[in-house]
Formats: structure tokens, C-alpha cells, sequence
């Protein structure tokens, strides 16, 4: 009521037609209620998740896309596969011509065997020669032996004979001393007429014998000191011609010797030679080395030159064990481990996914981490390979190597609000709980201290 006109609301017509709006109340009610849902989603659990991207690979190095290379250089003869057909480990996938004209020879492998048996003959040959060597040198030795053992004895006799002819010569000169003082004092007598021309005559004779012997002794004492003089040279004589023949024969033996160990190395030479050989002519057929499809062949046409350790085709092998290589950030790594849920997007497979709600996801795969390397690989990033979840619905079959994939490694649960302020500040993912690899550390460490 309006105190100063006296005139009350009930009396005034223009304000009984206004009233509040319904749409105003309900735009209201609306807003309250959004406002109570997002106050209450914010503290709903979401799983909190590292991002990345990768492709299709397979676990093992051995089941992945593998180039059949050539290992020698050829010319292509002939093909017996096709792109896309089936082979299986030990099918010829080519054949090579050769191209190497020292190799052109059909009967090669006989040419060089032929030289292997001469070879080794002329090795036999030599090892005779060696053994008579051997031989002839232990008879020099012999002989040596004997012939300085007869020079010996024929030095003792000529110092035993030495040594009877000086004794006689001192004999024979102690006579012709005697005789010579008889002579002397019976040519006195004789003068003085007190004997006989008959008996100094005698004396005479005698006297010029001893001469005659003494001479004689003389020259037989020294003929024999020159024999002993032949002995003691004659000795050193034996001893120097055997050692020279010995000396010889044992240089023919080291020369022969030589040569078998040359021969021996050449034959060696020849036996590489021959086995490569072999081997090479089991390399003109390129075969499978594992069963797979032929993906894509790198060389084509007939006549066409390739090189050694060229690639000729690509096979995938057949059964693969498929797996996805996920590249994620270097700070993100810490918080990975082996073991930890992964959920995987495939191109060409329609997916809904609710990163912090893997439940509710729709059209994604799950997966579990298995490799964490341990160096970074391109633009600072760091690979995971995740094999399927055994526990989770089975991959499709469909999947072809090298596909794109998208991945999110599950970690823990934090409150949506969390979350939030997590990604506005742009810290890393909490973890509340350490990885297992890290729990295992720690306890064997714990163990080892204790111990």
C-alpha cells in the first residue's frame, strides 16, 4: 500500500498481469541441476591413463616381415613363386645363373677335386722323401760312429807303436855307444900290435852294423811319430766328413720338410676352395628360409643382374605372434611397467573410448605391457610392446602389420577433479602404487642386506 497517494497493490491493474515466467524457472532448475551433476561427477574415480601411438608389429624379431637376400651375386633364371602365394621353409623362391667367369666351368668342382688328390699325393711323396732322409741320416750317424771309433783305435796303436820304436831307438843307441867304445879300444890295441887284423876286422863290422841300426831305429821311430801325427788328423777328418754329410742330409730334410708344410697349406687352400664351392652351388637356388606369404618382390623380370646380400623378396611369416609397438613421452616412463592394462584402438575398427572409463568403452582391445626399452628411439620418445590380454576379448584376425594404432596404458584411479587440475597444470600421472618391477627390486635388495 502506497501511504502517500493512499492507494493499495490490490488497486492497481497493471500489477496483477505481471508474473514470473515459468521458462525462467525452469532454465533455473536446469542450471541447478547441471550444476549438482558436474559437482558430483568431479568426484567420480577416473582411471588415470598414459596416451600413445603406434603401429602393428610382431613380440618375436623372428615373425616379423623378413627380406630373403641373395648371398652371392647371380643372374635370375627363373621364378617359382608369385606375390601373395603361400611358400614354405625350404621352397625355391628363384633361381641364379652365375655370372662370374671363374666360376662359368661346369666341371669345376672335378677340376678342383682333381687338384686336391694331386696335392695330397705330392705330399705323400715328399713324407717318403722326409722318412729316407731321416733314414740315411741316422746311418751317417752310425757310420760315424764306427769309422771315429777305428780312427781311436788306430791312434792308440800308433802311440803304442811310438812308444816301442822310441824304446828301441834308446836301445840301439845305447849298443852303438858300446860298440863304438869297443871299436875305439881295440883299433888302440890294434895299433900296438896286440891283436889280430881278423879280430879288430870283426869289431869293425860290428861297430858299422850298429851304425847301420841306430839309423834305422831312428828312421822307424820317426816314420811312427808321423803315423801318430795321421791318426790325431785322420780322427778330426772322420768327425768333419760325416758331420758335413750328416749336416747336409739334415738340410735336405729340413727343405723337404718345408715344402710338405707348404704343400699341406696349399692343400688346406684347396679344400676351402672346393667346400665353398659346394656351398656355392647350393646358393644358386634362393629358398624360403620360413614359412609365409611373399609380400612383395624386390627385383623382377628374367635376366636381371643382382648383387650379393641383395634383397630379392619380403616374406611375412604365417602365424605371427602380433603385437603393437606404442611409442609414449620420456616422461611418462617412469610410470610404466611390465604387466600394466592397456587399451588399444585399431584403424579401421570403429571405437568409442572413455579414456578414465575403460568399462564403458566401446570397439577397443585390451592389452598387456611386456617391453619397456631402455633408450629412447625417434624424437625423444620411448617404445612399449603390448601383446593381447589373455583375460580380454581375443584381437581380429583382420589385422595387417604396420596398421595404426592408438593406445592408453592404464594406471590408477584419482577423482575426476584431480584429473582436471592434473591436465590444466600439466603435471604427469600420479602413481600411488610403485610398479612391480620396482617392488622387486627393492625386495631382493632388502633380502640381499639382510643376508
Amino acid at each position: 500500500m502506497n501511504k502517500e497517494n493512499g492507494i493499495t497493490n490490490a488497486e492497481l491493474y497493471t500489477l496483477k498481469t505481471l508474473q514470473t515466467p515459468n521458462s525462467g524457472k525452469t532454465l533455473a532448475k536446469w542450471l541447478l541441476g547441471m550444476f549438482l551433476t558436474f559437482f558430483i561427477l568431479l568426484f567420480l574415480p577416473w582411471q588415470q591413463n598414459i596416451r600413445g601411438k603406434g603401429t602393428i608389429t610382431a613380440f618375436t624379431p623372428g615373425n616379423r616381415p623378413q627380406a630373403v637376400e641373395s648371398a652371392i651375386p647371380g643372374r635370375i633364371a627363373s621364378w617359382k613363386v608369385r606375390e601373395g602365394q603361400f611358400v614354405n621353409v625350404g621352397d625355391t623362391i628363384l633361381t641364379l645363373s652365375e655370372i662370374k667367369d671363374k666360376y662359368f666351368d661346369p666341371n669345376l668342382l672335378l677340376r678342383v677335386n682333381e687338384q686336391v688328390v694331386a696335392k695330397g699325393a705330392s705330399i705323400d711323396s715328399k713324407k717318403s722323401k722326409a722318412d729316407a732322409l731321416k733314414t740315411q741320416i741316422l746311418a751317417l750317424q752310425n757310420a760315424l760312429d764306427v769309422k771315429y771309433q777305428q780312427a781311436q783305435n788306430k791312434l792308440k796303436q800308433t802311440e803304442l807303436k811310438l812308444t816301442s820304436d822310441s824304446v828301441d831307438f834308446l836301445a840301439e843307441k845305447v849298443r852303438f855307444k858300446n860298440f863304438e867304445n869297443q871299436f875305439d879300444r881295440n883299433k888302440l890295441l890294434y895299433e900296438a900290435g896286440n891283436i889280430a887284423l881278423t879280430k879288430y876286422q870283426d869289431i869293425e863290422s860290428k861297430f858299422q852294423e850298429s851304425r847301420m841300426k841306430i839309423v834305422s831305429s831312428e828312421n822307424k821311430f820317426l816314420q811312427t811319430r808321423a803315423e801318430l801325427i795321421n791318426a790325431q788328423v785322420n780322427l778330426s777328418g772322420v768327425q768333419a766328413e760325416y758331420q758335413d754329410k750328416i749336416s747336409k742330409a739334415q738340410s735336405d730334410l729340413n727343405a723337404t720338410l718345408a715344402e710338405i708344410y707348404e704343400g699341406e697349406a696349399s692343400l688346406a687352400k684347396l679344400r676351402n676352395e672346393y667346400a665353398n664351392m659346394q656351398i656355392r652351388n647350393q646358393q644358386y637356388q634362393v629358398i624360403a628360409p620360413q614359412s609365409g606369404y611373399i609380400v612383395r618382390a624386390m627385383q623382377a623380370g628374367i635376366g636381371e643382374t643382382i648383387k650379393e646380400g641383395e634383397a630379392v623378396v619380403t616374406i611375412m611369416p604365417a602365424n605371427p605372434d602380433i603385437a603393437v609397438e606404442m611409442y609414449v613421452q620420456a616422461m611418462d616412463v617412469p610410470l610404466l611397467s611390465k604387466g600394466r592394462k592397456v587399451r588399444i584402438e585399431f584403424d579401421g575398427w570403429p571405437a568409442l573410448q572413455f579414456s578414465g572409463w575403460p568399462s564403458v568403452s566401446v570397439g577397443t582391445f585390451g592389452g598387456v605391457v611386456q617391453v619397456i626399452d631402455f633408450v629412447n628411439s625417434k624424437g625423444g620418445e620411448f617404445r612399449i610392446l603390448v601383446t593381447p590380454d589373455p583375460e580380454d576379448e581375443t584381437w581380429p584376425e583382420q589385422l595387417r602389420f604396420g596398421s595404426g594404432t592408438k593406445g592408453w596404458v592404464m594406471l590408477d584411479n584419482v577423482p575426476v577433479w584431480y584429473e582436471l587440475w592434473r591436465q590444466l597444470n600439466g603435471f604427469p600421472p600420479s602413481l600411488y602404487e610403485e610398479p612391480f618391477e620396482m617392488r622387486v627390486d627393492k625386495s631382493l635388495e632388502k633380502t640381499e642386506e639382510e643376508k
